[in-house]
């Protein structure tokens, strides 16, 4: 093949996720270990089981598996009547015993979907499979990053973390897409209550991505399996949020098809993404199927969920909540879908419905609370409720001006826990009477004759001018459509 028409080559991308999630339980997944570990101090959450010592036996957890069922209901996914266990071999130095307890060809969920919002298009990813396993360890590399260390540290702490993997089909034909995918999982595990994202390495993200040839993919976005199998593809590690996913995959995008369009090979490897330096480094050939050597765990008995998995309800999901939204409180497509960004979000937003007309409680939380909130990176969680609700009795009560009710009350609220009432008495938000407005604005135009001269003239900006010049007066504490009202009033008499 000539240069030129290795560099005319059309190529697309093939992506494939497994999502590491690490399910929100009280103790490990084999054993009584507490997975609280934030702020402790290395190697102090852990026990002869999930250490790996000699003679020490797992037993499953409960609630992880109660967890995994829900997963699997959300996803639309089969659970079979059996699941077991298996041992995953192989060597790495936060793994304690050698191999890993997961689960190989008998997963509690398999063929499943995710539909997802991608721009104006819904895309349907194929979930393969989702199964439970144990996290390994942590390792933490001083001096450098993984290849450039000078000396590598491991933490147990983390061994023995009940994880959930989900395992996608090959779905994605762009990093973008594989973004609005981990956003929507993301969102509907908050919504079961199985995960905390802001807990410190809930999700981590393995992608294998491929490229082929565009002509090989069909309209619907399929490509034809045997082209799949002969394509070399990458998996790259160390994706521990939406945004680094992006970022990865675009990279190992642009550097497969550059290597492919100057007549090189890719390598079937597996990669490491070094997101401090935005690029991904080898770190070893890619392991196939039979390195990991699969067998049963003979310590764990075949479970058996079929007999209480239809007692397992799961929470109204975020798509459905949307549309409740929608119909029964009158909202926006757009306010609906900020309002059931979170499950947090949601849950304060409908319990003030019960207080407040729908429309005016969302245009309050979707327009102002969560703008200050991602100011200050915050979540809704954060918010004192109590003096929010009091914060829209006194504007709905027309007691102070929504400006103000913004700009000084609310941000005070937030940056100091001020009490609504308190901000008000020391600030004289308190709104000005009418007669008090009024006069505000005969000494507005008393005072300002070139501005009135100029809204005679047809100066649309002249009003503005004297509405700031009696908000001023008055302390904003009044309305400014009252005041453009009493001073289109007093100016066209």
């Amino acid at each position: 093949m000539t240069a030129q028409t290795t560099q005319a080559r059309d190529l697309a991308v093939v992506i494939g996720l497994e999502v590491h999630v690490q399910l929100e339980t009280a103790t490990k997944l084999f054993c009584g270990c507490s997975t609280d570990t934030a702020d402790s101090e290395p190697n102090t959450h852990t026990c002869p089981t999930c250490l790996g010592l000699p003679g020490a036996l797992p037993v499953v957890n409960e609630a992880a598996v109660e967890a995994a069922v829900k997963v699997g209901k959300a996803l639309d996914a089969d659970i079979p009547e059996e699941t077991r266990f298996h041992r995953k071999n192989y060597y790495y130095p936060d793994l304690p015993k050698n191999f890993q307890v997961t689960q190989y060809d008998e997963p509690i969920c398999q063929d499943g979907s995710l539909e997802v919002a991608v721009a104006d298009e819904r895309r349907t990813i194929g979930i393969e499979r989702a199964h439970l396993e144990e996290d390994p360890g942590s390792l933490k590399h001083e001096g450098g990053a993984i290849d450039r260390a000078e000396y590598t540290m491991v933490d147990y702490n983390r061994a023995g973390m009940p994880l959930m993997e989900i395992v996608t089909d090959p779905d994605f034909r762009s990093p973008t897409e594989v973004r609005a995918f981990l956003e929507k999982l993301e969102e509907v595990l908050e919504y079961l209550g199985v995960f905390d994202a802001e807990r410190d390495g809930s999700l981590r993200i393995d992608a294998n991505l491929s490229v082929v040839d565009a002509e090989e993919v069909a309209e619907d976005g399929t490509i034809p399996t045997d082209v799949l199998a002969d394509a070399n593809r990458t998996e790259v590690k160390n994706i521990s949020s939406h945004k680094g996913a992006a970022k990865a995959l675009s990279y190992e995008e642009t550097r497969q098809k550059n290597a492919v369009r100057r007549g090189r090979a890719v390598e079937q490897e597996t990669r490491h993404w070094d997101e401090s330096r935005g690029i991904t480094v080898s770190m070893r050939s890619k392991e196939e199927e039979k390195d990991y050597r699969y067998f049963a765990e003979a310590d764990l008995p075949p479970m058996r969920v079929s007999g209480w998995k239809e007692e397992i309800a799961i929470p109204e999901l975020p798509d459905a909540r949307r549309e409740r939204f929608r119909e029964e409180y009158d909202l926006s497509a757009e306010e609906a879908s900020k309002l059931t960004s979170t499950k947090q979000v949601a849950d304060f937003y409908e319990a003030l419905t019960d207080e407040f007309d729908a429309g005016f409680a969302a245009s309050w939380v979707v327009d102002r609370l969560l703008g200050e909130l991602n100011y200050r990176d915050r979540s809704v969680g954060s918010v004192d409720r109590a003096a929010f609700v009091r914060l829209l009795e006194l504007v709905d009560s027309d007691d102070i001006t929504v400006k103000n009710a913004e700009e000084v009350v609310l941000r005070a609220m937030l940056d100091d826990g001020s009490d609504p009432d308190a901000v008000v008495e020391a600030e004289g938000l308190g709104k000005t009477s009418g007669d008090a407005v009024e006069e505000a604005v005969e000494e507005a135009i008393a005072d300002n004759p070139d501005a009135v001269e100029d809204y005679h003239d047809g100066e649309g900006g002249a009003l503005n001018f004297l509405v700031g010049q009696v908000m001023q007066s008055t302390g904003g504490s009044a309305e400014p459509g009252a005041v453009n009202e009493l001073l289109r009033e007093k100016l066209d008499s």
